[in-house]
């Protein structure tokens, strides 16, 4: 078994956020300058909960992240944190509602992955599907000129995908953190700019 308590996880738990992923988050900002104080951001696969905790921070009191995923979040939840525990590809009513009241949003972000199976061609076809329900929501609840950031594992569809992202924003980036693990096949795809 791989030794994950690398540098990025103690400085998580030093930190007080759940998982290392949040630097990743931190890289991303860093470069692209993603978040100003009062925005409303929707967080897709937030668990366990290191981005919403971040985003919170940089978009401040007047800020609202809406996070979504199946599992629940191990963050204190607080004013400007709404959280929905559930499957984003099978919306209710509930969620349904909660999307409506706090849409159009500033930035989607989606740090979904599929349960990985060892099997490569499987992971990044399910990681790409996972992908384009992203770019569907964000399609329908991001504002003009918004900010979509979604993970993906590399793999053949997706010079496809970025494709595909380059009719709905004005600007298409490739970001690969420094914080994600040597091994890991994972790439963010930064929309700048959603179009009308």
């Amino acid at each position: 078994m791989k030794k994950y308590r690398d540098y990025y996880f103690n400085k998580a738990k030093k930190e007080n956020y759940p998982a290392r992923s949040v630097y990743k988050l931190k890289e991303i900002n860093n470069r692209f300058k993603l978040f100003k104080k009062g925005q409303r951001v929707l967080d897709l696969g937030a668990s366990p909960g290191s981005w919403t905790k971040y985003v919170k921070e940089q978009i401040g009191n007047q800020g609202i992240v809406v996070s979504v995923d199946l599992k629940v979040l191990d963050i204190p939840m607080q004013r400007g944190i709404i959280f929905f525990q559930g499957d984003i590809l099978k919306r209710d009513e509930k969620l349904e509602k909660i999307l409506d009241n706090y849409s159009p949003f500033d930035i989607v972000l989606s740090d979904m992955a599929p349960k990985t199976t060892g099997v490569k061609i499987t992971d990044q076809s399910r990681s790409l599907e996972l992908a384009e329900m992203a770019l569907d929501v964000a399609n329908e609840f991001l504002k003009t000129r918004g900010i979509f950031v979604v993970k993906i594992f590399n793999g053949p569809d997706v010079p496809r995908f970025q494709t595909q992202l380059r009719k709905y924003f004005k600007t298409v980036k490739t970001f690969k953190p420094k914080s994600s693990r040597a091994e890991s096949k994972e790439t963010f795809f930064i929309g700048l700019g959603k179009l009308e």
